[in-house]
């Protein structure tokens, strides 16, 4: 089986961080988005993955040929961003002759289990039942298959969402779909749909089975982001453990706190991440992301998302105040 994560997006909901940082690489519960998804998938045994490149695609390829060095990895950059099936058609050349294809999104961390996805016998989605199906593709479902798929429906029948995981048993199909949609210039919202390659699929008699998946988030909103950042710290494994007496500091669990960081008289926690290399002295930090060599300095932070190499200061009150004086530095 061959993986292929499209990661060439720009990520526009998560500037100003995403003009210098592309989004895999922010990091959640100590480390980046794309590490989440890639070790789920070689705990399974999965060795082999392309991955579609295109905005700050170098850093993210120096990232992933350092952290994963023994992987079997390929990048392809996709010079427009047309979509996710225009994604997987720009991959074409790396999928002829692969036997079974793992589609899954690098930008989004699920929960549930992928061995599920690898083992079953027939092409699968994700899916999961959502208030608001019109913000995603759709999946109509009978008898335990997947009848019909509709990118972003203006009257849904069916508020079962895909949620960006695929596996395709027929990828020649695929393929041959995706080659149809471009070559025929045909578009969903402007785009190159995944959903209609799949469609086209089901339309040529493939079988397609839904697997519904406990939860999944979509880490590109800062509230998203900062939510799965706390989700995860609280589970076993994510957060750094017997901190108090390593640095000057109240550290408040669950937190996750990188190498060679120098943290003193400030309060730490709950849900924070911080990189490595970063400077905090005299401040209070909760619910938060640090990134690497920051330096933070006489400040309250709270439900914050701050960058690499970011210096922040805070300002100091001397004051002499005379009686019946109401002062209020909240505006």
């Amino acid at each position: 089986m061959k993986v292929i994560i499209p990661v060439a997006g720009v990520g526009t909901r998560l500037r100003p961080h995403t003009y210098t940082q592309p989004k895999p690489l922010i990091p959640v519960a100590g480390k980046p988005i794309i590490s989440f998804i890639i070790d789920r998938l070689v705990e399974d045994g999965i060795t082999d993955f392309v991955f579609v490149i295109g905005h700050l695609g170098e850093k993210i390829r120096l990232y992933l040929e350092k952290r994963y060095p023994e992987l079997n990895k390929e990048f392809v950059v996709q010079e427009n961003r047309l979509g996710l099936g225009h994604a997987i058609w720009t991959a074409r050349k790396s999928l002829v002759g692969v036997d079974e294809l793992f589609i899954i999104l690098g930008d989004t961390i699920y929960d549930t289990d992928l061995n599920h996805f690898i083992h079953t016998e027939t092409s699968c989605v994700g899916v999961r039942r959502v208030d608001n199906p019109r913000e995603f593709g759709v999946a109509e479902l009978s008898e335990g298959k997947v009848t019909r798929m509709v990118e972003k429906p203006k009257i849904p029948k069916s508020n079962m969402a895909l949620v960006g995981l695929y596996k395709i048993r027929e990828v020649n199909i695929l393929l041959e779909s995706l080659e149809h949609l471009v070559s025929n210039d045909i578009r969903t919202n402007d785009e190159y749909q995944l959903t209609d390659a799949l469609m086209r699929m089901i339309e040529q008699g493939v079988d397609f089975t839904p697997i519904t998946i406990n939860n999944w988030y979509d880490c590109g909103k800062k509230e998203v982001l900062l939510n799965t950042n706390a989700m995860l710290l609280k589970k076993e494994g994510f957060a750094s453990e017997d901190l108090g007496s390593n640095f000057d500091t109240i550290i408040i669990h669950p937190v996750a706190i990188g190498k060679n960081c120098d943290i003193s008289n400030s309060i730490i926690g709950p849900h924070v991440t911080i990189g490595d290399n970063t400077i905090i002295s005299h401040s209070v930090v909760s619910e938060s992301i640090i990134g690497n060599y920051a330096k933070i300095e006489e400040i309250v932070l709270k439900e914050s998302v701050i960058g690499n190499d970011t210096s922040i200061k805070g300002f100091r009150q001397s004051l002499n105040i005379g009686d019946n004086t109401e002062i209020d530095f909240s505006k």
